[in-house]
């Protein structure tokens, strides 16, 4: 979430390859510009840092100069289920030793708003990218309802290697594998400032809470 999100993300990744040697980093990248959305500037900067692939979620086309970069750069992505006339895609595949990997975002449909079904887009999807010869499909369910990840995991299961939530900006206590070997967890939380009110300063989230007012939110940096 904003620059102090983006900047422990890039002091921390090369212990963190160092450490654990993945094959693969891939970042949501849903709030790193200022906390909403995210610039084509920004998504060079953590591609060339080391991340293999961003997905996004439903603050993707806040910042109206990205939408070329997302149609034009092949490893970003995009809700699957949203129009497909909007920019972007919804899915990517990523290479490293011999290895690919598959990478689907999706949007809920619970509170949120996307154009499709996502249940009915990540068959679709899924089944892409095996005829496509993925070794691995990472699915990234950004959704407000925990119900409706839950439900995802299970639906895939045995059939992609993970599905992980994102959007809440708080981790959940639910990580496992389920019995088809997919691991699962509802959300893996936000890379920000936890003095704050999910990512944001928390006298203007209180201010809002309390007024019912609009209010400008800047990223905090506190702790």
């Amino acid at each position: 979430v904003g620059n102090p999100g983006r900047r422990t993300l890039l002091g921390l990744l090369p212990a963190l390859r160092e450490r654990f040697a993945p094959t693969f980093v891939v970042v949501n990248g849903e709030n790193v510009a200022g906390g909403l959305g995210i610039t084509a500037k920004i998504a060079d900067e953590l591609l060339a840092a080391g991340v293999d692939a961003i997905t996004l979620g439903n603050h993707s086309y806040h910042h109206r100069e990205v939408y070329p970069y997302l149609d034009r750069e092949p490893r970003i992505v995009r809700p699957a289920n949203y129009l497909a006339s909007q920019p972007g895609h919804g899915t990517c595949v990523v290479e490293r030793d011999g290895i690919r990997l598959g990478v689907l975002n999706l949007s809920g449909n619970v509170f949120l708003r996307a154009a499709r079904p996502a249940f009915q887009e990540a068959d679709a999807a899924v089944e892409a990218l095996t005829r496509d010869g993925c070794d691995h499909i990472l699915v990234d369910m950004h959704a407000e309802a925990t119900s409706e990840k839950v439900g995802l995991g299970w639906h895939l299961d045995g059939r992609v290697t993970a599905v992980v939530g994102t959007h809440t900006h708080v981790p959940t206590a639910d990580g496992r594998v389920l019995p088809g070997g997919t691991a699962y967890i509802s959300d893996v939380g936000m890379t920000g400032a936890r003095g704050g009110v999910i990512g944001v300063k928390k006298e203007q989230a209180i201010e809002s809470l309390i007024t019912q007012m609009r209010v400008r939110f800047d990223t905090a940096d506190d702790d």
